[in-house]
């Protein structure tokens, strides 16, 4: 299976940690037909695992998670040795993830699909099927992510990739406990050349595959406009200020997004951003950037994966999208609403930002972190009055953890 060239360090500590892997070494890997899912596979046969092959069928067409995915994650396993076996999920992921995402953006928020596709369509059911049907204990993903077992407060923890610039811990920050005991992250501490550097050891087919730009729904159909112009007709209505003055037109707020400014199509004195989506008027509000900050905004459907639910104010730094930076912020917990509920997760919290934000976007996730770990996080809701600087927290630049 080897194709001769030497392992890199990362990639002998990665097979040294999954040999001395406590506990029962079967498993079912998800393979998506990229490098990374590839590699872990590659890894776990190498370090003497039971491995199986689990590929879930998402769409019909092109893209990574149709028909070019299945093609080479069978190509995979048939080079490794493995079985394969494919789930169609194609309903799953209809109802979970394109029916909920299309409702989004009609009501006027930007949803985050991946962290829920993570939980309801993707680990879930898989851990379900290896159980049910394979009898395997265990999953493992090529994400970036970490895994502590064990520790103080007897729960798993999450914990961010190694590698910053790959870093997947923020759209998995709605797995439960039992999911992280039953889940193994083999390259969670490799750089992405390292797993290149490792692919191609193993003469993987996927080695040199390039990676997706885009989420998979865009990918899928050319473009994300592509996508909901197939389910939402086109709305006209009005580009406004904060105080009304029109100075637009649009042809649906689902195109839109908050912080945008390129592509509102609007000849002003200075840029404009948009602050703010109203489904009810079906207006696309901007402002100049020096409006659009945000110093607080509630969090909902909170899931606390790596510590207990707080009974108080928690200093921490809160990460507001995939690619932004953490930022201090205190957070204070609120009453949860119908909505949290509905999502079964009962815990709701208001975040305070040390200082304003800018792209503040109801639907996306809310992250919270102390250092590496993953305490936990929520989505983003609407909130009219945080459109404003905070007051100063003192205890902002303390330790995240400390209580405010």
């Amino acid at each position: 299976m080897s194709s001769g060239l030497s392992s890199t360090p990362a990639g002998q500590a990665a097979l040294e940690r999954l040999r001395q892997w406590p506990g029962d070494h079967r498993v079912a890997v998800g393979l998506s037909g990229g490098v990374d899912s590839s590699l872990t596979a590659a890894l776990l046969v190498e370090a003497g695992w039971t491995v199986e092959g689990l590929t879930l069928w998402l769409m019909s067409g092109k893209g990574s998670c149709c028909a070019e995915g299945l093609v080479d994650a069978a190509g995979i396993c048939s080079q490794l040795g493995i079985p394969h076996h494919v789930v169609d999920s194609r309903d799953t992921f209809q109802r979970e993830i394109v029916g909920r995402l299309v409702d989004g953006y009609r009501d006027g928020i930007t949803p985050l699909p991946c962290s829920q596709c993570n939980r309801s369509v993707k680990f879930g059911p898989m851990l379900a099927w290896a159980r049910e049907e394979r009898g395997l204990p265990r999953i493992a993903t090529g994400h970036y992510a970490r895994i502590r077992h064990g520790g103080e407060s007897g729960r798993h923890q999450l914990l961010r990739g190694l590698d910053s610039h790959k870093d997947q811990s923020y759209f998995l920050y709605d797995l439960s406990q039992d999911m992280l005991g039953r889940i193994v992250f083999p390259l969670g501490e490799l750089t992405k050349p390292d797993t290149r550097l490792e692919a191609a050891r193993f003469g993987l087919r996927t080695a040199d595959k390039p990676e997706s730009q885009d989420l998979c729904l865009a990918e899928h159909h050319g473009s994300m406009r592509a996508f909901l112009d197939a389910y939402l007709p086109p709305r006209d209505g009005e580009i406004v200020l904060a105080d009304g003055t029109v100075v637009g037109q649009h042809d649906g707020i689902e195109h839109f997004t908050i912080g945008q400014r390129k592509g509102l199509g609007v000849a002003w004195s200075e840029p404009l951003h948009v602050i703010r989506l109203d489904p009810a008027m079906n207006r696309v509000v901007v402002a100049p950037r020096a409006e659009a900050g945000c110093g607080s905004c509630p969090v909902g459907a909170v899931n606390w994966v790596s510590i207990d639910p707080p009974t108080a104010p928690l200093n921490v730094e809160v990460q507001v999208r995939y690619r932004s930076e953490p930022v201090q912020a205190r957070i204070s917990p609120l009453e949860a609403t119908d909505a949290d509920h509905a999502r079964d997760r009962p815990y709701r919290c208001a975040v305070e930002f040390s200082e304003a934000q800018f792209s503040i976007t109801p639907g996306q996730a809310a992250v919270f972190y102390d250092g590496d770990v993953v305490l936990g996080g929520g989505l983003i809701q609407r909130d009219a009055s945080s459109r404003s600087m905070p007051t100063t927290n003192s205890g902002s630049s303390t330790t995240s953890l400390q209580r405010a």
